[in-house]
């Protein structure tokens, strides 16, 4: 089944953040956020970021009868055993904001040498054409990095201000938006969605 170039994708995911950022980098194409079709986020029961982002795509093109986008992404910590992992939004707890769950991070590594705090950022992007799509496109990103002792910078969401990019020498918060869109794992995933899109595209 071929995508039609004009059709519209929900996007189902209500974070700002992850909204700006899958917006400019697949600006070419007509994704809407949930909300506006006042779509509410769905329970994350999966294990894996590959289910849960199955589980968000299927339940925004349930709600809209539209294809769907969904992203679930976070970061896994080696020596915390993957945490905070899928539960990345929430590890300080449901409800719990970006600063609660930084400090979080922090206590756990607290003491830990810098050679140990190895972590990366993963992404997992599916695209639903309809809500029991059987085979829906799956890509996904890995963004390798440490963790810092301490936040640093102003740009970004989530654990972007501890999340120390060997490559550029700071931290993810650091990067302006659009380098940060070219390496990341978000920007990784999206792309190569973007490419498996145009190869099923009907004009």
């Amino acid at each position: 089944m071929t995508f039609d170039v004009d059709q519209k994708i929900v996007l189902a995911s209500n974070n700002a953040g992850k909204i700006a950022e899958i917006q400019a980098i697949l600006a070419h194409y007509p994704i809407i956020p949930q909300a506006r079709f006042a779509i509410d986020e769905v329970e994350e029961t999966g294990s894996t970021f590959i289910e849960n982002a199955i589980i968000k795509a299927r339940h925004a093109a349930q709600a809209s009868r539209l294809p769907a986008l969904a992203d679930d992404s976070g970061l896994v910590v080696d020596v915390l055993d993957g945490a905070p992992g899928v539960i990345s939004a929430r590890y300080a707890g449901v409800g719990s904001n970006d600063r609660q769950n930084l400090d979080k991070l922090l206590q756990a590594l607290e003491g830990i040498p810098e050679q140990q705090r190895t972590a990366r950022f993963i992404c997992v992007i599916v695209l639903m054409r309809h809500a029991n799509d059987p085979f829906p496109l799956i890509t996904q990103g890995v963004w390798e990095g440490l963790i810092l002792e301490q936040a640093r910078g102003e740009n970004g969401f989530g654990y972007d201000p501890v999340f120390w990019v060997p490559e550029f020498q700071c931290a993810s918060a650091e990067l302006s938006p659009e380098l940060k869109n070219s390496v990341s794992h978000r920007g990784q995933a999206l792309r190569q969605l973007a490419e498996l899109v145009m190869q099923q595209v009907s004009i």
